[in-house]
């Protein structure tokens, strides 16, 4: 059976946000535009919308059984079907933001064909002109799908935020985990420097030290004088072997770490090593926000050989402390970067009908876009088609557009 995609017309009325006082696209309240929108349009016997004139009755479907969307009309003359070859037609398509499609039609079997396809959101001001046996007939009418009205102020209050659309460069990631580990280089094990009896102890664990600092005194054996262990960095006290009263021998009293700088150590498999090298950009990122960025210096030559995985260091700057050694963490590596004509935010996308899709803006109406989608680095997508560049589109609370839409029931019969 064929599936005729009928045009039809819909008022935009606030959905999520109407209680807060949003207004439709022609200024009534939500509320009172939802119950002039009972009254659904006149539909033909092919289930296209039906235009009359006197006698005439014109009906104007989009058909897409097994093609792109097309627009066949339908001629009557008193309820009889008037030959095609005799009528003249034109449609006028108005979209959000002005763009016009024009379509031509000529005569088939029955009914008059469109010559182009009707892309994706079936949203736009209408325009029919027909010229039937010298006499001409126009019609014009609304029909928008996925489309709502928020007003600038209440956008705002709820977090919508846009972006505009255009070229940037993708990224392509490999996703590595890790745990973020005290730097080898920034540790040190205290030793006395004459064995001897421990007199006394001034540092705990936990404590925190600054380079010359006195951590313990100790008698020597040879001369029998008390001198100072001193802390050679500054940093934090990790461990602690001395105590008042035990003898120093060649073992460590303390180990000290400075924070300051510490390692993110990332397990990657054995069969990405190829594309893993020194230099390579990475992205840090662990459990409440925590995010940083480095670079890859350094490749252990030997891994796990049970697990087939390999470890690359991160050297990770932590003056400011945010970063805790043991900590889990997620990275992304970046192995390459394409430039390309046009990107979207991954925040940005929602599913409408079969689709994917992004809310483009125009003042405050706010519509649904159709694309095309190709690469993706889990923060920015390619797009293919259906989005025109400069468009502006909605990259937060995208999720809130959509609801409203579903609420207001603006959506398309296919």
């Amino acid at each position: 059976m064929k599936k005729i995609c009928c045009l039809f017309l819909i008022s935009v009325s606030m959905g999520v946000l109407s209680a807060c006082g949003a207004r439709t696209e022609h200024g009534e309240a939500a509320h009172e535009h939802e119950h002039a929108e009972a009254d659904e349009p006149q539909k033909g016997p092919h289930r296209g919308r039906l235009l009359v004139d006197g006698d005439i009755g014109v009906e104007v479907a989009i058909f897409e059984a097994g093609v792109e969307p097309e627009f066949h009309v339908y001629v009557t003359r008193s309820g009889q079907p008037v030959d095609p070859a005799s009528v003249k037609m034109q449609i006028e398509l108005t979209r959000l933001g002005g763009k016009v499609d024009r379509f031509l039609f000529s005569p088939q079997q029955g009914y008059l064909r469109g010559n182009g396809v009707v892309v994706e959101p079936h949203s736009f001001d209408v325009k029919v002109i027909a010229q039937i046996d010298g006499k001409a007939h126009t019609w014009t009418y609304a029909s928008y799908e996925g489309r709502t009205t928020i007003a600038q102020g209440m956008a705002a209050a709820a977090g919508i935020k846009t972006a505009v659309a255009g070229p940037g460069r993708l990224q392509e990631t490999i996703a590595l985990y890790g745990t973020i580990q005290p730097n080898a280089e920034r540790v040190r094990h205290v030793v006395a420097r004459f064995p001897g009896p421990i007199r006394s102890v001034a540092k705990q664990v936990g404590d925190s030290v600054r380079a010359g600092e006195t951590l313990a005194t100790v008698e020597s054996n040879d001369s029998l004088q008390n001198y100072a262990v001193l802390a050679p960095i500054a940093g934090v006290i990790t461990q602690r072997h001395a105590n008042a009263g035990e003898v120093a021998g060649s073992e460590s009293l303390f180990v000290i770490a400075d924070y300051s700088s510490l390692w993110a150590e990332l397990t990657f498999f054995a069969n990405d090593r190829a594309r893993i090298h020194v230099g390579q950009g990475v992205k840090i990122s662990a459990d409440g926000g925590l995010v940083s960025e480095g670079a890859i210096e350094h490749i252990a030559p030997a891994g796990d050989v049970g697990q087939q995985t390999l470890i690359a260091r991160v050297v990770l700057p932590n003056a400011d402390g945010r970063w805790i050694a043991g900590l889990f963490v997620n990275a992304a590596v970046t192995v390459g970067e394409t430039d390309v004509p046009l990107l979207v935010a991954n925040s940005a996308l929602q599913t409408f009908r079969d689709f994917t899709v992004v809310f483009a803006q125009v003042g405050e109406t706010y519509e649904v876009r159709m694309l095309k989608l190709g690469r993706s680095n889990g923060e920015m997508t390619e797009v293919l088609g259906g989005l025109e560049p400069g468009t502006v589109y909605v990259t937060e609370n995208s999720y809130l557009v959509k609801a409203d839409i579903e609420k207001s029931g603006a959506s398309h019969d296919h």
